[in-house]
């Protein structure tokens, strides 16, 4: 199929689909919405399911079902930009989606936990190539002006996914079998690809480059290995001699992929792109709300299920509001985008998510759960208000040409951002209870009353994080983003 030009991609280009006319962009939007949202809630479900598969398949290593996975992302995240440019986005993306789907199949057949592992890897190199060579087409196939309502779509799949997984993962567990965590994958994800390899169209850069193999290396190794050692530190210990080595070979190896990327004319990681003002500076607003987010969503369950002695159902349901709130204020952001502008947005909405999560610091042992799944939600509302304009601002002063590479950096941010959080807040927990046993019911006052310290001062870290990224939003200038704001004459008109 031929490559197609990014004119040709216009918002008006409409398609035949099963008999009707659709724009084009929506066939794009269709296709990543459901890939998206099968990778967000497979990382989710298995989450939940680890406790039973050590014991199905009697092994002590089921943390690497999750942790196999996050490597391969770490691996193929900064090739996906390259691949989709020089192969085709369509190509690259079809291969990512049925490698994932495929992988998932092949879990639920594993008999070993050795395959498991390896299954998942196939399952990671999928993963990691869907969210950079997507959200590329995506802004591809939507004009600027339209980059808030692409960013509401991106949000349904990237908000319901976290929010079910747990409840689909512990109904699952609880009342079928581990299995079908990894199933429920499948037919929805066949029915994904065969729409995908039917509608969508072929996209090339001609400016690609050859294969920057100095690059794949050196930054794949360097994300995987600080991936790894942040994913492990809290449970082995910070200076345990394995942990230590990896990190400090994965920040030598990030030194050197900066040295090299800067001197090659097209690299897989093109660093360059920093220097755009806007996307530098949404770039570190992403990093630190992901930390926020991400490490509060990873510590709020544990304060559930191990310290409240709630199952995965009753957990998933309590934190499931806060996926709400992000729907409802995305809606709400992608319209006030238009005339306000990210910068307002993004600010007022890390600011006020702070003061939300600040309630949680508060947190006792029988703190009423409507009262948690309260603030769950307008902490979810706060965030919408910050999601949708640093999506729809990011990409806003990028050629064209190079939004497969930048959806990689973006990408790459993000991983680390997701890692760095979860990291520092369960390194938190663990100087004070176990992060894989539940709280015994023996412990004396005291003893209760130092864990909950611990929870305390997660979520205060939480805090810390959310304005940190509201400070760095404030410096956003809403005259970077306004190729995707509405032109004045159409907001008055």
């Amino acid at each position: 199929m031929r490559a197609v030009a990014p004119a040709e991609f216009a918002a008006s280009d409409d398609v035949p689909v099963f008999g009707r006319q659709i724009p084009y962009k929506y066939v794009v939007a269709i296709v990543y919405v459901t890939a998206l949202f099968l990778d967000i809630l497979d990382v989710t479900i298995v989450n939940v399911a680890i406790p039973a598969l050590g014991q199905e398949l009697n092994s002590d290593n089921a943390e690497w079902v999750i942790l196999g996975y996050t490597l391969s992302l770490a691996v193929w995240i900064p090739a996906s930009g390259w691949l989709g440019d020089r192969i085709g986005t369509k190509k690259t993306f079809m291969f990512a989606f049925i490698a994932f789907t495929l992988g998932s199949l092949l879990c639920a057949t594993a008999q070993t936990m050795g395959q498991l592992i390896a299954f998942r890897v196939v399952q990671g190199i999928g993963g990691g190539m869907l969210t950079p060579v997507g959200i590329a087409m995506l802004f591809r196939a939507f004009p600027p002006t339209e980059r808030a309502r692409a960013s509401t779509i991106v949000m349904l799949p990237a908000m319901l996914a976290p929010a079910m997984g747990p409840i689909l993962g512990g109904l699952l567990v609880t009342h079928a079998n581990w299995r079908w965590i990894f199933i429920v994958n499948v037919p929805i994800g066949i029915v994904g690809i065969v729409f995908g390899l039917m509608f969508l169209r072929e996209h090339r850069e001609p400016t690609a480059g050859r294969f920057d193999l100095p690059g794949f290396v050196l930054s794949g190794g360097s994300l995987a290995l600080i991936v790894y050692a942040l994913s492990d530190g809290a449970h082995s210990g910070w200076t345990s001699p394995v942990v230590m080595s990896t990190a400090g070979l994965g920040v030598l190896l990030g030194i050197v992929v900066v040295w090299v990327e800067l001197r090659v004319e097209r690299p897989m990681l093109d660093l360059r792109l920093l220097h755009d003002r806007l996307f530098r500076q949404c770039n570190v607003m992403s990093l630190l709300s992901s930390m926020s987010f991400l490490g509060l969503t990873f510590v709020m369950p544990l304060y559930l299920q191990l310290f409240r002695g709630f199952d995965a159902l009753e957990s998933g349901l309590t934190t499931f509001p806060q996926a709400l709130g992000i729907l409802i204020s995305g809606q709400i952001a992608g319209r006030l985008y238009m005339r306000m502008g990210p910068r307002r947005l993004m600010s007022g909405g890390l600011f006020a998510a702070g003061f939300v999560i600040l309630a949680f610091t508060r947190i006792e042992v029988d703190t009423n759960l409507w009262l948690i799944r309260i603030l769950m939600f307008l902490r979810g509302t706060c965030m919408g208000f910050a999601f949708v304009p640093m999506q729809a601002a990011s990409y806003a002063t990028i050629d064209p040409r190079d939004n497969g590479r930048a959806s990689s950096i973006f990408s790459v941010q993000r991983q680390v951002g997701i890692s760095f959080g979860v990291a520092i807040l369960a390194s938190v927990l663990a100087s004070y209870m176990s992060l894989s046993q539940p709280v015994s019911p023996d412990l004396s006052a005291s003893e209760v009353a130092h864990v909950l310290t611990g929870y305390r001062i997660a979520f205060g870290l939480a805090v810390v994080f959310a304005w940190a990224g509201a400070l760095a939003a404030a410096f956003v200038r809403d005259s970077d983003a306004a190729a995707t704001m509405r032109p004045r004459q159409a907001a008055v008109s």
